[in-house]
């Protein structure tokens, strides 16, 4: 495919959808505090790739556990090509096997870089110390005992991410070439898994479709987007995001707002201001783009 890249950065609806390590009987929110004092959970970009693999069916690259003794890691099999495993094309690996000349006990390591990068999903609105107390009450009863008391942090709330794809890079690792049209497949099973994407987490399914997304395939493979999605009580601030599109003409040209009906306060000014188009137009614009020119 051409020198170009998709960016595109999302926002979605969702609660509680990544815990870190707890302590006791609390489980803790994966959360980053910035400036002020104010906490906003995030979900991880290695969870959301774990999803994104997961519900495309590409999580059956072949891995091994390679290293001495107790420094073992989990890597994928040196044998694994992305001509037969779309999840290291366009995730990347890291793949290290011994050297050959049986006196060198060392070892040698090949990577690809990431050709499909993910930045976390960060909450658009501020943790309030939000704690839901749950018990085993159901099982406790059948043995007349007491159960235990368990705490879990909660928060329900917007939240953004950017994906960007380099597209040149696609389906090309040293003397592998895969042909146009697979590199194209692959990159539209990816758009469209994003576009209904969901997260499986503590008994819940979180639907993680986004309700509002701008970006397109531009020359430049830069994220213009990302940390740019502002949430006030009124809604989304949509000047910032006027003031991106009016920086450069292949910004405006190129870029395409999908949003869903009635999900902010201000969505009038939003459909109105950046001229938008239903999710699924959103989707299958960029898609469309890229097999008729990419």
């Amino acid at each position: 495919m051409k020198n170009k890249g998709i960016t595109m950065t999302l926002v979605f609806e969702g609660e509680s959808s990544n815990y870190g390590e707890g302590f006791g009987n609390v489980s803790s929110l994966k959360k980053i505090t910035r400036q002020g004092g104010d906490a906003y959970s995030y979900i991880s970009r290695q969870a959301l790739r774990y999803n994104i693999v997961e519900q495309m069916g590409w999580n059956n690259t072949p891995v091994e556990a390679s290293g001495k003794g107790d420094k073992k890691v989990i890597q994928f099999a040196p044998q694994a090509t992305i001509q037969d495993y779309p999840e290291i094309d366009l995730f990347g690996y890291m793949k290290t096997e011994a050297k050959k000349d049986k006196k060198d006990d060392s070892t040698g390591a090949t990577t690809r870089n990431a050709v499909v990068r993910l930045s976390n999903a960060i909450s658009l609105e501020p943790y309030n110390a939000d704690t839901d107390f749950l018990t085993n009450l159901g099982l406790a009863n059948r043995l007349e005992a007491n159960g235990s008391i368990v705490q879990s942090e909660i928060h329900k709330s917007f939240y953004s991410y950017t994906v960007t794809i380099d597209l040149e890079e696609v389906g090309v690792d040293r003397e592998i070439n895969l042909p146009e049209e697979e590199k194209k497949k692959r990159v539209k099973e990816l758009l469209k898994t994003i576009q209904f994407l969901y997260r499986d987490i503590r008994g819940r399914r979180e639907n993680l479709s986004p309700i509002f997304a701008i970006g397109g395939i531009y020359d430049r493979k830069t994220p213009f987007f990302e940390n740019r999605i502002y949430l006030t009580p009124k809604g989304i601030k949509v000047e910032v995001l006027k003031d991106i599109l009016s920086s450069d003409p292949d910004i405006e040209k190129n870029t395409k707002v999908g949003y869903l009906d009635g999900s902010f306060a201000n969505s009038e000014e939003i459909k109105e201001k950046l001229n938008t188009i239903k999710i699924n137009e959103f989707f299958n614009s960029i898609i469309k783009k890229m097999e008729e020119e990419c």
